[in-house]
């Protein structure tokens, strides 16, 4: 795409990101994994077309689908922007070389990327479309990778690391690159356990930036693990808020990990103390002794009212076990409520 074209495409989608944002609560997206184990798919689907030949089993590597199976990952979006969604997540969680390696495709790392990206711009378009009032926007889904650079996964040998900063930063503008010429209008750190990965991921995005001479907002989610109410590495909520606040960010929040009730009063920490807009993307409740969500769309959106009613929120979704029944619910009932209000948004 030409250099002057794709700039100006960028800064109208984020003016009417913005714009939105003043006016309402955002509605993202709900879980990706949930509804792919909808379908049922086997180990050929992940292989359609591209690897068929591939020595190692691929069964499960969701994101190979924007590739292998990428009307399935198109039906997905366009449900969540049927129940409401603004804004829906690639299939890209995963797309890191440094995740990918397990299963020796470190080299379809841009591949499942910009093809991603590329499936859910086609479906968000077709959607504004239909509805130019309503606009419909794109997150690139930057996941925290399988290894953390802040603990060891050894614990007879507290100091091994089996990745670094640098490793991360290489992989992360990579994934970056691909996610913008894919046609993200937003990139979403997501799932963040480790502070250490998080900040490798905006230094790369940022090194990407200056490379490709563009901006897009950002998104940082952290999760907390547990009712310490800290993350994996051991951070408490005001600690990661304060770790990430030097970047020039759109958006900080909370997802997956715990289910909409036990995420509240850590939501409220961020709602008095961030200076960016606030998101949430919980879990449906905590997973079952089969490992799966039993929370109800009602149930769910019931809790969600109570982050709204306090005025926590800016933007809302689901994580694991949500579907588009819940974002529904969701969507809902957040046009009761008027978006957190943020003193300098025009920093955002």
């Amino acid at each position: 795409m030409n250099t002057f074209v794709f700039l100006l495409l960028e800064t109208m989608a984020e003016n009417k990101l913005t714009e939105a944002l003043k006016k309402r609560i955002l509605i993202l997206d709900g879980a990706m994994g949930t509804m792919i184990q909808r379908y049922k798919l086997e180990e050929d689907d992940f292989r359609k077309g591209w690897f068929e030949n591939h020595d190692k089993p691929l069964k499960g590597n969701n994101d190979l689908l924007v590739l292998t199976r990428p009307e399935i990952i198109k039906e997905i979006h366009a449900a969540y922007f049927d129940a409401g969604a603004d804004i829906v997540e690639t299939n890209t969680f995963s797309g890191t070389t440094i995740a990918q390696a397990d299963y020796g495709l470190e080299d379809y790392v841009y591949d499942i990327n910009f093809q991603g990206a590329k499936l859910a711009r086609e479906v968000a378009d077709e959607f504004t479309a239909k509805n130019p009032d309503k606009p419909r926007f794109v997150a690139g889904s930057i996941g925290p990778t399988n290894r953390t650079a802040s603990i060891s996964p050894d614990v007879n040998d507290p100091g091994f690391r089996n990745t670094n900063y640098d490793l991360l930063v290489e992989a992360y503008e990579l994934q970056t690159k691909a996610l913008i010429e894919g046609g993200c209008d937003i990139l979403l750190v997501e799932t963040v356990f480790d502070t250490l990965n998080a900040k490798a991921a905006l230094f790369a995005i940022q090194n990407v930036y200056e490379k490709m001479n563009v901006s897009l907002p950002i998104m940082v989610s952290g999760t907390i693990t547990d009712a310490s109410g800290r993350t994996l590495t051991g951070q408490t909520t005001e600690a990661f808020l304060i770790s990430i606040q030097h970047a020039p960010l759109l958006s900080v929040g909370l997802n997956c990990a715990l289910g909409a009730e036990d995420m509240k009063p850590y939501l409220k920490i961020m709602a008095e103390e961030s200076e960016f807009l606030v998101s949430a993307h919980p879990n449906a409740g905590l997973p079952n002794e089969f490992g799966a969500y039993d929370e109800s769309p009602e149930m769910m959106a019931g809790y969600v009212e109570e982050f709204l009613k306090e005025g926590y929120l800016n933007i809302v979704g689901g994580c694991c076990g949500t579907t588009p029944d819940h974002i529904k619910a969701i969507a809902e009932v957040a046009k009761k409520y008027e978006p957190r209000e943020i003193l300098n948004f025009e920093r955002i």
